[in-house]
């Protein structure tokens, strides 16, 4: 029987412990089914030195942090929206416990943001990780070590499992079914939980808005112009042109402050005006280039897959109303 153990962070999301526990339990039903026998033995473990037992998960007894066992399995949930420093202070003693149950032997999945307390631990460092796409910039700032893959739904690096945003919870449990398990017992699970087992990437459920938290009053500027001109097809020399800054030199600083470069920020400002005009569908495709500051047709369906993993064709196709 394979151990498992579940993080009753501070401030983990519900649905996302829901979730883990429905699929395990539904997975041990199966196998009591056609064994007598279930795969997995769950524990939650607490951070508290005595647990509250009237918590909604009534089938466990959570154990406090120092009296959890070596397990075979460790999943950390994904945390409540809120700022993640805060989030890491509350749990930091999870983070040693984290260490010592990888270096006994444990596999260590974390799901959406999640990803913050394995990176903290060390357990990503020079690993592959995802999360939500809203944080996965934060991530990459936080941790620069980490070599953070934003469009995945799923990554898997020496024993170290992350997952997406949201539903991208269901497709890493099914990757962790099917390693345990076996292929059988993860279709199973799919089609009885009509899970899509083919989904590759996460990038069209994306909504980006530009950052400006930050000092740097220059590169605000040169947000300001690119976000009220991007439709003139307006270029990163026309945007610095009066600016007191080299080329060079702005674009070390907008990179800096943004995480991205200013030739990024530029198309994906252009992509999601896009987005927004083929989610309405009042525009032919050529028109929705024209408005987003393209006049080249190849380049606009380059750049608009390379960010969003879908063809404007069909992006329309899937969320147009």
């Amino acid at each position: 029987m394979k151990k498992v153990s579940v993080l009753l962070s501070r401030k983990y999301r519900h649905i996302s412990i829901a979730a883990i526990l429905d699929v395990f339990q539904t997975v041990n039903a199966f196998y009591n089914d056609n064994t007598g026998e279930a795969f997995f033995d769950l524990t939650l473990v607490s951070p508290e030195a005595e647990p509250d037992s009237r918590l909604l998960y009534d089938m466990y007894q959570p154990v406090p942090l120092h009296k959890a066992p070596q397990a075979d399995l460790v999943l950390v949930p994904a945390f409540q929206p809120g700022d993640m420093v805060t989030h890491l202070q509350e749990n930091a003693q999870f983070l040693p416990w984290l260490q010592q149950q990888f270096k006994g032997g444990a596999e260590v999945a974390s799901f959406c943001t999640g990803v913050f307390m394995l990176a903290a631990s060390g357990l990503l460092q020079n690993k592959s990780a995802t999360t939500h796409v809203t944080a996965a910039g934060e991530l990459a700032r936080k941790f620069p070590e980490i070599k953070v893959q934003p469009k995945a739904i799923v990554t898997d690096d020496g024993g170290v499992y992350t997952s997406g945003g949201a539903t991208s919870t269901f497709h890493l449990l099914l990757h962790i079914l099917e390693k345990y398990c076996g292929r059988k017992v993860a279709i199973y699970v799919a089609k009885l939980f009509a899970i899509d087992m083919d989904r590759e990437q996460q990038s069209y459920f994306a909504v980006w808005s530009p950052s400006h938290r930050h000092q740097d009053e220059l590169v605000s500027e040169a947000q300001m112009r690119m976000e009220n001109r991007f439709r003139d097809r307006v270029t990163v020399e026309e945007v610095i042109r009066d600016l007191p800054v080299s080329r060079r030199n702005f674009i070390r600083r907008f990179k800096i402050a943004t995480g991205i470069t200013p030739i990024e920020y530029l198309q994906r400002i252009r992509i999601e005006a896009a987005k927004k005009l083929l989610e309405q569908k009042q525009e032919n495709i050529t028109g929705v280039m024209m408005h987003a500051g393209y006049e080249d047709a190849k380049a606009f369906r380059q750049v608009f897959r390379k960010i969003v993993g879908l063809s404007p064709k069909e992006y329309r196709a899937k969320y147009a109303g």
